[in-house]
């Protein structure tokens, strides 16, 4: 949960999934459903999909035991090298790297390292520094107090702002401190103009529920409930008759919603529709209907969160 998203936001979160996962056998055994709703609004639904994938696995394939070896650790669905270089270190003492966002300023600062650490000539030089600077031979918990420091050093005197220089402990020997370049490292990432795209999201109301379906798996939002979408040329009733055998009526239009992803920017035109023909009572057209109360606590994205309560109410 930590990963891309800050520790005030995942809080609340991270508590709700262990109170309703308090293991890995419960999370195994639970449905994607149920696990993306408790991520709903945390964006970044891969880690979700992820963790559920790795839970099963672990059950499937170690008997529910949280594999030892740190090669079988990273290949659990969603461990990189260094998240798992970390849960080899904390749990199981072994002397292993790692490399997170904290380290990797640390690294650059320290030792004057140039280049977007998101690079990957620059991400091997940083990686290089790691695997050198582990401490190898000392005390039982070394490795743990060492690893645990650096990361608070990073999180707590070396930051990404206001750095507290006056008392980090590496001061003396910093190069990014004696060159005057603290603010200049790490270096920051390329600016590039995100691309802007644009949908239609259907918003099928009935009374007091709303039709939505599934996305695939993969891709943007995957596995979650959404409203069906549209490019803006195509033709709301000839979509919706072909689509799912619905009769709808165009409701007043709503102002566009901006979202913003990674790697590119969305704008979506939220268009209310009266469902006048009745639903197909199977599941075959991939439409499921909600109820508003419902709807707003399944797996659904944030930006169909704000889609739902613009949505004008269907009192007949």
């Amino acid at each position: 949960m930590l990963q891309q998203t800050q520790v005030a936001t995942v809080v609340p979160y991270y508590l709700r999934f262990l109170q309703q996962f308090p293991d890995i056998n419960s999370l195994a055994l639970a449905s994607l459903d149920d696990v993306l709703s408790l991520w709903s609004g945390l964006g970044y639904y891969a880690r979700g999909r992820n963790l559920h994938r790795a839970a099963q696995m672990i059950v499937d394939q170690y008997n529910g035991i949280f594999p030892h070896d740190l090669k079988l650790i990273q290949q659990l669905p969603g461990v990189g090298r260094s998240t798992a270089a970390a849960i080899a270190v904390f749990a199981y003492g072994e002397d292993c790297a790692i490399l997170d966002g904290n380290v990797k300023r640390v690294f650059a600062r320290y030792f004057g390292i140039d280049g977007y650490p998101g690079a990957k000539d620059t991400e091997t030089l940083l990686w290089q520094k790691a695997e050198e600077l582990i401490p190898r031979e000392g005390s039982v918990g070394q490795i743990q107090t060492y690893t645990q420091a650096l990361m608070d050093l990073g999180a707590t005197i070396c930051t990404r702002s206001r750095p507290q220089c006056a008392v980090c402990p590496l001061q003396i020997d910093c190069f990014a401190l004696r060159e005057d370049r603290v603010d200049k490292l790490p270096t920051a990432r390329p600016r590039k103009l995100l691309p802007q795209k644009e949908t239609v999201m259907l918003m099928m109301l009935q009374q007091d529920g709303v039709l939505l379906q599934k996305r695939p798996l993969t891709g943007i939002w995957g596995g979650l409930w959404c409203p069906p979408e549209i490019s803006l040329i195509e033709d709301t009733n000839s979509y919706c008759q072909q689509q799912f055998g619905l009769n709808v009526r165009v409701m007043a239009e709503l102002p566009p919603l901006d979202h913003s992803f990674t790697h590119f920017k969305l704008r979506i035109y939220p268009r209310p529709l009266h469902v006048i023909s009745p639903v197909p009572a199977h599941k075959n057209y991939g439409l499921i209907r909600f109820s508003f109360a419902d709807a707003l606590n399944a797996a659904i994205p944030t930006a169909v969160r704000r889609l739902l309560l613009m949505a004008p109410k269907i009192t007949s």
